[in-house]
């Protein structure tokens, strides 16, 4: 009988001590991980656009753990939770991930300006930065209210901003503009509704007259808006669409004899699943190009050598150089550059939200720099400080040929002498609202 004690004593002990080391590895592996959600849609009306983004984004995470052992020697990790372009289930997926990994999570890409508004009132409490890259709220470029909110790279108040331009110089100066129609046919959602009051603001300048044409969700009927199209006869048709709704506006188009030269999309209306659909039809369609244009450089190079050619690939390798696969690449990209810089001043470890919040804001991402990470021709320049969150805006015309996206050479800025009075009167006007105590940035800069 004491044999038999003895023996199960010691039993108990090695299988004590076979349980626990595994348990101290994993929480010893864990707390060298960097958390990165992703909030994604690859179901619904939304799923054509929605999914290679999210492809493009996963496989450059994919790619540096891979290369480079994650960011700063800190492995990367990272879930997606499927959102279909709802708000609601957007705030869903954003109160299951924020607190996932060690440190939390280090920062959100909504990809819908709808979750964005629903999740900015939270930033100010859970203190995790929110990427808006090319979307968003235009006024969330003021740091000084909206700290934890960065739309990387453009607003859709800039994107309308340089449509105006660019038809204003092809009929010889924006003030000939005076007695054109613009229609805008957007999305019916807060994403839809955010250029209005900037073609509005032309609008008064240019003298040109303005009619605004909403889409329900998910889009697919539009026969009516496309009547009063062919009654009216706008000399340029602006479209804000997302997912299946910009592939119907283009059959449509062609339905009613409208022609697609004369229409211009916001950079979430230009890629491969928004022309494909309408077949020929598409050729001479336009849209604005937002930071990558479609093909190949080193980054997608080191993603196919990496990622999928070693079978790792999250979605199919034909898709690696589309518009959206790309923009997923650099919206990563914006994300690990935010974690990479905090890590300067916060050590090469798991980093907070809040932490990663003063790399976001202290970007210094020129094309040297971003040439060395493999983006050269497929990201622009981003400079970011406390006052400015966006860190420059700029965009070229791309047009379908019935085959690919041609990049015009013309490049436009948005027009900050009357974006910026938009910027803070709006700023100004949430801050009321929310209660919100507008930052000192000169004070802070001052006591670094």
């Amino acid at each position: 009988m004491l044999k038999h004690l003895a023996l199960t004593a010691a039993s108990v002990t090695a299988l004590t001590m076979a349980l626990s080391a595994p348990l101290v590895s994993t929480a010893h592996a864990q707390a060298k991980e960097q958390f990165f959600p992703v909030l994604s849609y690859r179901t619904g009306a939304y799923a054509p656009n929605g999914t290679p983004f999210a492809n493009g984004y996963v496989d450059y995470l994919k790619m540096l753990n891979a290369r480079d052992g994650g960011v700063g020697g800190v492995k990367i990790t990272y879930e997606e939770c499927e959102t279909g372009y709802a708000t609601d289930r957007g705030v869903e997926c954003y109160e299951r991930l924020k607190g996932k990994g060690p440190t939390g999570a280090a920062v959100f890409h909504t990809l819908s300006t709808g979750i964005t508004f629903a999740l900015t009132d939270k930033s100010f409490t859970d203190k995790i930065p929110i990427i808006t890259a090319g979307y968003g709220r235009a006024d969330s470029v003021d740091g000084q209210v909206f700290k934890w909110n960065f739309p990387l790279g453009g607003t859709y108040w800039g994107a309308a901003d340089m449509l105006i331009q660019h038809v204003g110089k092809k009929e010889g100066g924006v003030d000939k503009l005076k007695g054109k129609k613009i229609a805008l046919v957007y999305h019916d959602s807060p994403y839809g509704k955010e250029p209005i009051a900037l073609l509005q603001e032309r609008a008064k300048m240019h003298g040109y007259e303005l009619s605004l044409l909403p889409v329900t969700h998910p889009g697919v009927e539009q026969k009516a808006t496309w009547l009063q199209i062919r009654q009216n006869r706008p000399d340029y048709v602006f479209l804000w669409g997302w997912g299946v709704m910009n592939g119907t506006a283009l059959k449509e188009a062609v339905a009613v004899g409208y022609p697609r030269d004369k229409m211009y999309g916001v950079w979430w209306a230009g890629a491969e699943p928004d022309v494909r659909p309408a077949g020929d039809g598409a050729k001479g369609y336009n849209a604005l190009t937002f930071m990558a244009p479609a093909g190949q450089g080193k980054v997608h190079q080191d993603v196919l050598k990496h990622v999928h050619d070693k079978g790792q690939g999250t979605g199919p390798k034909a898709e690696v150089g589309e518009v959206l696969y790309n923009r997923g690449l650099v919206a990563a990209m914006m994300s690990v550059e935010g974690v990479k810089r905090a890590q300067t001043k916060h050590g090469k470890k798991p980093l907070t939200g809040e932490q990663v919040q003063w790399g976001l804001e202290n970007l210094a991402l020129d094309q040297k720099a971003l040439a060395a990470l493999g983006f050269a021709g497929y990201a622009d320049n981003i400079s970011t400080s406390c006052v400015d969150h966006e860190g420059g805006s700029v965009a070229k015309i791309h047009t379908w040929d019935g085959n690919k996206w041609v990049v015009g050479a013309e490049q436009y800025t948005a027009d900050q002498q009357i974006i910026k009075p938009m910027i803070k009167a709006s700023a100004v006007k949430y801050a009321a609202e929310k209660k919100v105590a507008a930052r000192d940035c000169a004070k802070e800069l001052a006591s670094k």
